[in-house]
């Protein structure tokens, strides 16, 4: 019978001499152990960077474009500038996760 910590929890992926992530199970039993691949899809942590970046990036596009945005002059840079500024804090918060949760 194979120890299941060595293999990831969701894909069965063997781990030994990867990176592995364990995230809390609910119900607190042992934390679930999973490989890069998987870590990344871990909807409660991409939950919580979508709210972090929902937060965050409405407040940044709020003190940075406010007033070109209440003055009604949208341009073309605003395209790109304010998805960019929603990017940023899901990338720091989903990184911040993921190293804190690294085996």
């Amino acid at each position: 019978m194979s120890d299941t910590s060595l293999h990831c929890q969701r894909c069965r992926r063997g781990l030994a001499g990867r990176q592995s992530y364990t995230f809390r199970a609910r119900g607190g039993s042992d934390g679930l152990r999973k490989c890069a691949r998987c870590a990344v899809r871990h909807w409660p942590m991409l939950r919580r960077s979508l709210i972090a970046s929902a937060v965050v990036g409405t407040a940044l596009t709020a003190l940075n474009q406010g007033d070109v945005i209440l003055a009604g002059q949208l341009t073309g840079a605003l395209a790109w500038k304010i998805p960019l500024t929603y990017c940023v804090p899901f990338l720091v918060a989903t990184y911040g996760a993921l190293s804190n949760n690294r085996s």
